[in-house]
């Protein structure tokens, strides 16, 4: 499966996922420095759903705030 998110890096609100018309927004407390972000963001959507961090990866926009995850069931 393949998601659209909106990361919100550095974030005193997170970690947390919430959802809008374009799809999910996810605020991680990991700032976008050395992939930080990526990391939280790749842990925090595991658990939100119930799959392995493993599962979980960045296709798309490693550099950019709108990424493209895909999940493995």
């Amino acid at each position: 499966m393949r998601v659209v998110v909106r990361v919100k890096p550095g974030s005193s609100k997170g970690p947390l996922v919430e959802s809008d018309e374009e799809g999910l927004v996810v605020f991680v407390r990991e700032k976008a420095i050395d992939g930080g972000a990526n990391e939280g963001v790749t842990k925090l959507l595991a658990e939100h759903f119930g799959v392995a961090k493993s599962k979980v990866r960045v296709v798309r926009g490693h550099t950019a705030r709108i990424k493209q995850i895909e999940i493995d069931d």
